[in-house]
């Protein structure tokens, strides 16, 4: 069974000089499939000619919350617009959410509710940022119940916050922050999560695992991601393979790839 890392910026610059070597390596290394999230208007927009060059790339449309500087209000009706335009060429809307180490909460919420309304209208999964902001995304939540579910990216939080996360539809993103051994509330967690509420991604070229940092993290570091969690599930050789179409289904069920 192959991976399907379920978050990466493969558009990003960093990737300029050696995207096209990557892409064939993922292959290789039998990382079949690139989830690739939207982040801006005009990225988005962009992503639809990228998926076209690359057929194992999936994408995404979404306004992230780390480019609220380049926001216009007239991006979201501009998104709606794209979207529904290119629906059938999308698989979540995303990457959105609310991060608190960014100003302007209140257009930041007002942003992310508008996506869960755009998901819940083309009827596709959300793509969630999160940072230091669990409550406030669980506050947009009963303003506007997303229907489709979707995937926290990178989550890092209690029990209460997974389950809660999980009973309404969202799966939990899972990269290189477990292979850290400081993070150990978001590993104790991970652990006893049942793998059908799990994602592999990689988020590069960010993220990068213990070991690598300073380096451009990229996907071929799904399988490192891969081996830890089944360390901190206690998951022997004999199993890998069961639990590797587990995560596998978890993904392309959700995403419908």
């Amino acid at each position: 069974m192959a991976f399907i890392d379920s978050h990466c910026h493969l558009d990003f610059t960093e990737f300029d000089a050696c995207r096209a070597q990557l892409i064939n390596q993922c292959q290789q290394h039998n990382i079949k499939k690139l989830i690739v999230p939207g982040v801006t208007l005009a990225q988005s927009q962009a992503l639809i000619a990228f998926s076209a060059q690359h057929t194992n790339v999936r994408i995404a449309a979404g306004l992230h919350p780390y480019f609220l500087a380049e926001y216009q209000h007239s991006h979201l009706a501009a998104l709606t617009e794209f979207a529904e335009q290119h629906r059938s060429q999308l698989i979540a809307i995303g990457e959105c959410g609310i991060d608190r180490s960014i100003d302007d909460l209140a257009v930041q919420t007002q942003i992310f509710e508008h996506h869960i309304a755009l998901a819940n209208q083309l009827e596709l999964p959300l793509i969630v940022h999160h940072r230091q902001s669990h409550d406030l995304i669980a506050q947009a939540f009963k303003r506007c119940q997303p229907k489709k579910g979707g995937v926290i990216h990178a989550f890092s939080g209690s029990m209460q916050q997974a389950q809660y996360y999980i009973k309404q539809g969202f799966k939990l993103g899972v990269g290189g922050v477990i292979t850290y051994q400081r993070a150990q509330k978001t590993r104790s967690v991970v652990a006893q999560i049942a793998p059908e509420h799990l994602l592999l991604e990689t988020d590069a070229p960010a993220m990068p695992l213990a070991g690598f940092q300073g380096q451009i993290n990229t996907p071929l570091q799904l399988p490192l991601v891969f081996e830890q969690l089944c360390q901190l599930k206690q998951i022997t050789t004999p199993c890998k393979a069961g639990f590797k179409k587990q995560l596998y289904n978890s993904c392309s069920e959700l995403f419908r790839i």
